[in-house]
């Protein structure tokens, strides 16, 4: 990228959606505009109402343009949901010229991600873990390596169809053009992880309103991902129903009081909620409150840690997790985690970027950060291609390089 481009970022949640707004300087990426609000239209990741959705879209892509100063007409969009899949294929090709060139790792992944789908899913990302030379294996770069024969081992991610499109349909209806969907916990690994931890393992467990998404990394490359179907929103509706309070001021209380242990609450201390119907407000004890909370976000990590199990790879994360997503800012998260995960845990909050860093500077942004980053990346990694001399065109102030950013992805990643 260079000096003033602009890339915009879209995160479409449960609870919120967020527009970020983000200008490439001299010295990094730095955000100069952010807009959040609340939504409905969503849930655990899917698209079930087009008109709330398109205007909570509409009212977080107005703040963020109203802050940075500037006009949105493309994003890198999130997405996420029970309905994606990833899996790990193998794919072989021939090397032409006897040196490996772009034209062969482009073939490479494209005989990787040749396996036959139903009509209702589509192909979301091929990353690449390793490459292969002849009998040469643990390559990560294979670019000008001599060989006759080259073997990719990736990570493929598929999503649903009409998931996709209904995603694609509520950012048109709000005249902005999708330049790349992006997988959100894909997003927030560029936020939060350092590569260190990925050469050396680490787990991601992003906690949003409706899912629960995790992303393991070993040897820098990514080896498995899942979505479960629950998250902060259960704590909130748990909370409603076991003291009979609204569903607003139940989180309310959740943010405000909330803890993940109930061992770290002193036995004294009290807490005011209002009830429901008219009824006087009640004051309980706060480890009631938090007694509610424990046993969900505990069923949480315990959903975690069975798919780390089964994903074969738990013994090959010495970094241990990293926690992102607006709930994991609960106190005791980290804690809880690290009892039930039996691993060192961390909160994550974004990174890498300037600017208007004390606004976004919060696991609950580590998407939306993710995603201009990701933007970012994939600008400057297409601009260095030899083939393609067109001239340079920006995502955000122009809506151009999204097709060009898209064929380039679905050829490299």
């Amino acid at each position: 990228m260079a000096v003033g481009d602009i890339i915009a970022g879209l995160d479409l949640g449960t609870t919120k959606v967020t527009a970020i707004v983000a200008e490439q300087t001299e010295d990094g990426l730095d955000i100069i505009g952010v807009g959040s609000v609340p939504a409905k239209g969503l849930k655990r990741g899917v698209v079930v109402n087009i008109e709330a959705t398109v205007q909570a879209i509409r009212a977080a892509v107005e703040q963020a343009e109203s802050m940075a100063g500037v006009r949105i007409n493309s994003v890198f969009c999130g997405i996420a949901g029970s309905h994606i899949r990833g899996q790990n294929r193998d794919g072989v090709a021939v090397i032409q010229e006897r040196e490996v060139s772009q034209d062969d790792i482009r073939r490479v992944l494209e005989q990787a991600r040749a396996v036959p789908l139903p009509a209702d899913r589509q192909v979301l990302h091929v990353l690449p873990q390793e490459y292969r030379v002849d009998d040469q294996d643990g390559i990560k770069e294979p670019l000008g390596m001599s060989g006759v024969r080259l073997e990719a081992r990736v990570h493929m991610v598929t999503a649903g169809s009409s998931c996709i499109a209904n995603i694609v349909k509520c950012a048109e209806r709000c005249n902005l053009h999708v330049a790349e969907l992006v997988l959100e916990p894909l997003a927030s690994s560029l936020a939060i992880l350092t590569e260190d931890e990925k050469e050396i393992g680490v787990g991601l467990i992003d906690i949003g309103g409706g899912t629960t998404d995790v992303i393991l990394y070993s040897d820098g490359a990514v080896v498995h991902t899942a979505s479960i179907p629950i998250g902060g929103l259960n704590l909130t509706n748990d909370i409603a129903q076991g003291l009979r309070t609204p569903i607003a001021d139940a989180e309310r209380a959740k943010i405000k009081y909330g803890c993940a242990s109930v061992a770290m609450i002193e036995s004294d201390e009290t807490v005011q909620l209002p009830s429901v119907g008219g009824r006087p407000d009640r004051v309980l004890e706060r480890q009631v409150l938090c007694g509610i909370i424990e046993p969900r976000v505990e069923e949480i990590f315990e959903a975690c840690r069975h798919v780390i199990e089964e994903s074969g790879y738990g013994d090959m994360l010495a970094s241990g997790i990293v926690l992102a997503g607006g709930s994991t800012q609960l106190e005791g998260m980290a804690e809880l985690a690290e009892s039930v995960l039996g691993l060192p845990v961390r909160r994550g909050v974004p990174g890498r970027v300037g600017g208007l860093l004390d606004v976004v500077r919060s696991p609950a942004y580590a998407t939306a950060v993710g995603l201009v980053l990701y933007g970012a990346e994939a600008y400057r990694a297409q601009a260095a291609q030899p083939v393609e001399s067109a001239p340079r065109q920006v995502a955000a102030a122009s809506g151009g390089f999204g097709g060009r950013i898209s064929a380039w992805f679905r050829e490299v990643f």
